[in-house]
């Protein structure tokens, strides 16, 4: 399905990662102002150099989604140069696995809820408001499979991304009377270089690929999911 999206505004946050890449191309595709966000200074510059100075589009760089000043000062630039934000995709996220719940450090602990969960609360909070004035709007959260059930050495992360779900199904109950939906999609093991470079003998084809999660977000970003509040889809590809 070919979406339209070119009188929609879009922020993508973690947009210089593998996900976050996918997404702002398909995105780009269908039409969309792209508002890109990511914390380096220069990937997003290298991903997408022919974006930098365009005036239809905004490269936003260094920007912490864990400072929630640097956030509404992002969402407020955008506003004042476009006119409006129409879809938010939380993207901006991490993993961090390998120990049992008794040998996980605070710091790990921490790390997680606040790159995957934090991100998605300041960066909605920020950009709600702004919905509500103009009378709807659409967010996408990415969570994870790993959110619907805790498994070994993992802990952290689950319960991080389970945070997501619980966000994203608490908005939506707020939200939907004002048409503005929200909900999140839950990948498996996606296809990335890093992720194979950890794990060589895996079997690749059982994993999702990120532009078929794209293409999810984009249905869910859509008026075709206007219908479509507070779901936690899954997106295993064959896995």
């Amino acid at each position: 399905m070919m979406f339209d999206f070119s009188d929609r505004t879009v922020i993508v946050t973690g947009a210089a990662g593998n996900l976050g890449n996918a997404v702002a191309r398909a995105f780009r595709v269908a039409g969309a102002t792209l508002i890109l966000v990511d914390r380096a200074p220069d990937r997003l510059q290298r991903h997408f150099p022919d974006l930098v100075d365009s005036p239809d589009h905004w490269v936003a760089t260094s920007v912490d989604l864990n400072d929630p000043e640097a956030v509404e000062a992002m969402v407020e630039t955008a506003v004042a140069r476009f006119g409006r934000v129409n879809i938010l995709v939380n993207i901006a996220g991490g993993f961090r696995g390998g120990t049992p719940v008794h040998q996980t450090t605070s710091e790990t602990w921490d790390w997680l809820f606040n790159l995957n969960a934090r991100t998605v609360f300041i960066a909605s909070r920020a950009v709600i408001p702004h919905m509500l004035q103009q009378t709807g709007g659409r967010i996408v959260n990415v969570a994870a499979r790993a959110a619907l059930k805790g498994g070994a050495n993992m802990a952290a992360y689950s319960a991080s991304k389970s945070a997501v779900v619980r966000l994203t199904e608490s908005m939506a109950a707020e939200l939907k009377k004002d048409d503005l939906n929200v909900n999140c999609v839950l990948p498996s093991t996606i296809d990335t270089p890093q992720n194979r470079q950890a794990m060589p003998n895996a079997n690749y084809d059982r994993w999702v690929k990120p532009t078929a999660i794209a293409d999810v977000i984009l249905f869910l970003a859509s008026d075709a999911a206007r219908a479509v509040n507070g779901a936690a889809l899954p997106v295993y590809g064959k896995g």
